[in-house]
């Protein structure tokens, strides 16, 4: 008997991989955030599984259910949105299993913020404007932030944020990010990205609190960076004629020549 965690994507059901697929048609016992979690999803069960739908309840009853099937000897499929690495509550989940002595797999998922890039048809790192992506969040009820990771640190990096689990601070985060972002800095909030009633809003740091307001009050992304609409920007030299590297080399003598490659 095998608890398989899968990244069940950001909610287009399609978005699904193809093992989180057969590890959900093979799982005679389904667990699933059905708050969060498609149920298109659950048509990939076999006929006759259990299906419970997780969100009202407890981390106790949640393993309550995972021992009930190992005792039986059946394979559970637990379902959680977007990719199980971040924000998904999975580690306090494998910490109990581990604790029982019973064995799991990680599927990962697509995460939202690159569901949300795609939605923008955005590239989040572009040469000579931001090299690095950071997903963070602000402080919430279920889980304090730590007193380092503040939104004005990571601002400070000029690095692309993908703030999750905000929406509903979407004064303070402008707040925090302005004195090093500027005001014209564009951000983009992406409510339900792949889901049919997919939402998008275009803005600056100065209009965004206006322009969203009466949007939806949460599963928002919010995206903030150069990169958003950044036409000037440089090339890198990966396919840059005259880039020596080993599968298009570009001289008589190329760099990769002595190991074969």
């Amino acid at each position: 008997m095998t608890v398989h965690f899968i990244g069940a994507g950001p909610g287009a059901p399609d978005l699904l991989t193809l093992r989180g697929r057969d590890r959900i048609a093979g799982s005679p016992v389904c667990l699933y955030a059905g708050s969060l979690v498609p149920a298109a999803l659950l048509d990939h069960c076999p006929p006759g599984a259990r299906i419970v739908n997780t969100a009202p309840l407890s981390l106790d009853a949640i393993i309550g259910e995972i021992a009930a099937a190992h005792a039986q000897g059946q394979d559970v499929a637990r379902l959680h949105s977007g990719d199980l690495s971040i924000w998904s509550a999975m580690g306090e989940q494998l910490r109990c299993l581990r604790a029982r002595g019973i064995p799991f797999t990680i599927t990962p998922g697509v995460p939202a913020f690159a569901a949300a890039a795609a939605a923008l048809e955005a590239e989040l790192t572009l040469p000579g404007v931001a090299q690095s992506v950071v997903l963070t969040r602000t402080s919430g009820r279920a889980s304090a932030m730590p007193d380092a990771e503040t939104l004005p640190a990571f601002a400070a990096t000029g690095a692309t944020l993908a703030i999750h689990l905000s929406i509903h601070a979407l004064d303070r985060v402008v707040a925090d990010l302005t004195p090093a972002y500027g005001a014209d800095c564009p951000v983009a909030i992406v409510w339900r990205a792949s889901w049919p009633d997919q939402r998008i809003i275009r803005a600056t740091l100065a209009t965004i609190v206006e322009a969203a307001a009466g949007g939806p009050d949460r599963t928002a992304l919010i995206l903030v960076g150069r990169v958003l609409n950044s036409e000037d920007f440089g090339e890198t030299s990966l396919y840059a004629t005259g880039y020596d590297r080993r599968f298009r080399p570009q001289s008589a003598t190329p760099r990769f020549a002595e190991s074969g490659e």
